[in-house]
């Protein structure tokens, strides 16, 4: 998401958006998840004998290509990046894209649900095969670093980039309470996720807010929870990647909960996390993803979820700051 242990805080960089096409395209309602669940079965022994006849099959590690699924943490409530439609059924722009680069590498991509703030750890500790979660790609989490302290926790990752996208702030709709920049949150309080650049953002300017004029952070597990905070009156706004928010501001109380306020920030790209140790499926995710953005796949997807100014020309390996 754009999502934390996260970019470092630089100058703001905005970026434009198209909310009405999220609008629009956002069919499907914000729904709850459970925690480290999982969405698919491991794949029945058809679907695993088809993985020596997809074109990049012979590109995944033998153990992988073996199983027939790539195992992926993720954290299954950021619509309209990836989430449970009324059906329980996870959907949205990575499990799209997953379906698509698993008929490229013969696989199924099987979605585990966790929280955030745990995805990186599952993979260090081979839970997970990947980590696709509209995780930010940073230097940080390529080195292990954490950005809170600046010091080594782990090993680190490494990034297949596949979209773009800032950070924004939104507040209820008629009540923005003059926040237009981050600034203004200064003596307001903010409702964010928990481990997100929006929460790391979110400290680096309560840093600077004079003593009299406090800003407020509260974080929460999840983006929903949130949203739940901020509607209810409980905060003064709230602060996700754009394309959640846009998603939140079309859909939440049918357009009439919340407004976007100011413009984007901080925009960086989305990577799918890969252990270091593991570059042959790095470059097995990155072949099928180059493949599916040259066939037409990819902007299709992208296109169908009224994010198009995220989108990408070719995948990026470690491609964030």
């Amino acid at each position: 998401m754009t999502a934390g242990k996260t970019r470092r805080t630089t100058a703001p960089r905005s970026r434009t958006a198209a909310v009405g096409a999220i609008a629009v395209a956002g069919a499907l309602l914000l729904t709850g998840c459970g925690d480290q669940t999982k969405d698919t079965g491991s794949g029945s022994d058809s679907e695993k004998a088809n993985t020596n006849s997809a074109p990049l099959a012979d590109k995944l590690p033998a153990d992988i290509r073996k199983a027939g699924v790539i195992k992926v943490g993720s954290d299954i409530s950021y619509a309209p990046v990836e989430f449970k439609d009324d059906s329980g059924k996870t959907v949205g722009i990575d499990p799209d894209l997953a379906d698509a680069m698993g008929k490229q590498l013969g696989v199924k991509f099987e979605f585990e649900n966790g929280t955030f703030d745990t995805l990186l750890g599952g993979l260090r500790s081979k839970r997970y095969d990947i980590a696709m979660s509209a995780m930010t790609d940073t230097k940080d989490r390529q080195e292990g670093v954490d950005s809170d302290t600046g010091k080594k926790v782990g090993e680190g990752v490494d990034f297949v980039d596949y979209f773009t996208a800032g950070v924004s702030i939104y507040t209820k709709k008629g009540d923005t309470q003059g926040i237009k920049t981050w600034s203004d949150l200064c003596g307001k309080k903010l409702a964010v996720q928990r481990g997100t650049v929006s929460h790391d953002l979110a400290k680096a300017e309560a840093k600077k807010c004079p003593k009299d004029k406090a800003m407020s952070i509260e974080a929460f597990d999840n983006d929903q929870q949130a949203q739940t905070r901020l509607r209810s009156g409980g905060a003064d706004a709230g602060s996700s990647d754009f394309p959640v928010a846009a998603y939140a501001v079309a859909k939440s109380g049918g357009g009439k909960d919340f407004e976007l306020v100011g413009e984007q920030v901080e925009a960086a790209p989305y990577g799918i996390a890969v252990a270091k140790s593991n570059t042959e499926l790095r470059d097995a995710v990155k072949a099928a993803l180059d493949a599916v953005i040259a066939n037409g796949e990819y902007a299709k997807i992208i296109e169908k979820w009224g994010v198009t100014d995220g989108a990408v020309k070719e995948a990026t390996i470690n491609g964030g700051e």
